[in-house]
């Protein structure tokens, strides 16, 4: 998708088309996390700070956000891309690939394939897209992002060389900003220059496997398939403090928070959760991860707050001013098909059903309209917070690239924070 988040807020507000919009947290530590054309044209980018995206562009407007849309419009695109193939590999919320070699009886060739979805995503959800046609993964993701916004480029297998060579080494898969540094000392600039240095000096440079893989890529060889559906692995919510935050039960408060923000997007999703981790920032920007695997895989959100409360505690923080604080659940299993362990002596409703039911509000009445009563004092903190699912990804894509087409239990008792159970 072009611009993913700030297009749909467009399409949510008529009245901004046309004019640059921003997505993202405010305050002195906002970040962007979208911006409409109209603002990338006075150089917004994308994680950038959100005051300096407003010194660039004074007149763009500034919206919170709203992933819950955001992933239904998601779903609704995936779902348009199965009616044209089975075989569709989201990469994430905005890009996915397809492979569409087995369409091509019923649709015409990927070109027309490529104009029909562009078409239709615009007809059914209101935003365009961008789609790169190629016969790898790798050359249709680059061609989707040479396309944008709201084109199509095909790259066909005799112009893979002619396309790929005189983009700069930064565009190759794995190259992030210090291999780059590393290729250019080398005098490598361009996808051309590294495909014409062999194989071993790239391995002595710059590691064995790393080395081979950029070297295969150069040349135009990727042969990765397109893997419908892999699985999300891993689902969470961070936040970003307005001013760097050391009182404990502020932190713990938060903790709760963003345990039960990502419980709601594991029960939205039928996931359950094996590992919980934490993440803590500092105010020097000094960062540490913690995680602890639950007994029993869980997309409660009163257990997710106990098991990151204790991985917090175990630090042994003595009043640390922290900048940022994040939960996030991993090892992802289907709930459905995942056995719940049974209590004996467990109430007929636990805390669950009790969450469950605050979805089911949520969903009528907006959301935070049951909330844990330890939240209900709680400030939104300034600066946006980030958070969401990671997961599988790869093959022909909307607004990412194209293999032939384009690309996007139990009750637990008292809460920790202090919430009689039951008590939302």
């Amino acid at each position: 998708m072009d611009a993913f988040f700030a297009s749909v807020e467009v399409r949510r507000h008529p009245e901004l088309a046309g004019t640059p919009v921003i997505v993202g947290g405010a305050g002195n530590r906002g970040v962007v996390t979208s911006a409409s054309y109209e603002a990338r044209a006075y150089g917004v980018r994308s994680a950038m700070p959100t005051a300096r995206a407003l010194r660039l562009c004074p007149g763009a407007t500034v919206l919170p956000g709203d992933l819950a849309l955001y992933t239904e419009v998601s779903r609704g695109v995936l779902a348009l891309f199965r009616t044209i193939t089975p075989l569709v590999e989201p990469l994430s919320l905005d890009e996915a690939f397809l492979d569409v070699s087995g369409a091509g009886r019923r649709l015409g060739d990927p070109v027309a394939i490529g104009e029909r979805i562009r078409a239709q995503v615009l007809d059914e959800q209101g935003i365009t897209c961008s789609v790169g046609v190629a016969g790898t993964k790798f050359v249709a993701k680059l061609a989707s992002t040479r396309a944008k916004p709201d084109g199509l480029l095909v790259v066909r297998p005799a112009e893979v060389m002619e396309f790929l060579h005189p983009l700069p080494v930064g565009a190759l898969w794995g190259v992030g900003a210090k291999t780059e540094e590393v290729l250019v000392r080398l005098g490598l600039r361009t996808v051309g220059d590294l495909a014409h240095v062999p194989a071993r000096t790239l391995q002595r440079a710059l590691g064995t496997a790393a080395g081979a893989h950029l070297h295969e890529l150069a040349w135009g060889r990727d042969p990765r398939r397109v893997v419908p559906d892999e699985p999300d692995r891993s689902t969470g919510a961070e936040e970003t403090f307005g001013t760097d935050v050391d009182d404990p039960q502020v932190l713990r408060r938060e903790l709760l928070h963003l345990a039960e923000r990502t419980a709601g997007r594991l029960r939205s999703t039928g996931s359950l959760a094996r590992t919980v981790s934490i993440k803590v920032r500092f105010a020097d920007f000094t960062t540490i991860t913690r995680s602890r695997t639950l007994e029993v895989p869980s997309d409660v959100g009163q257990e997710l707050y106990g098991t990151a409360r204790a991985l917090f505690d175990a630090l042994g923080l003595d009043r640390a001013r922290i900048r940022l604080l994040g939960v996030r659940a991993e090892g992802l299993v289907d709930a459905a098909g995942t056995p719940r362990q049974l209590e004996l002596g467990a109430r007929e409703h636990g805390r669950r059903d009790a969450e469950l039911a605050a979805d089911r509000a949520a969903r009528r009445f907006g959301a935070g309209a049951v909330r844990p009563a330890t939240l209900l004092g709680r400030r939104q903190v300034p600066g946006g917070a980030t958070g969401g699912a990671t997961g599988g990804a790869t093959g022909g894509a909307t607004g990412g690239g194209a293999r032939g087409a384009p690309g996007p239990r139990g009750d637990r008792g008292a809460d920790p924070a202090g919430t009689p159970p039951g008590h939302r």
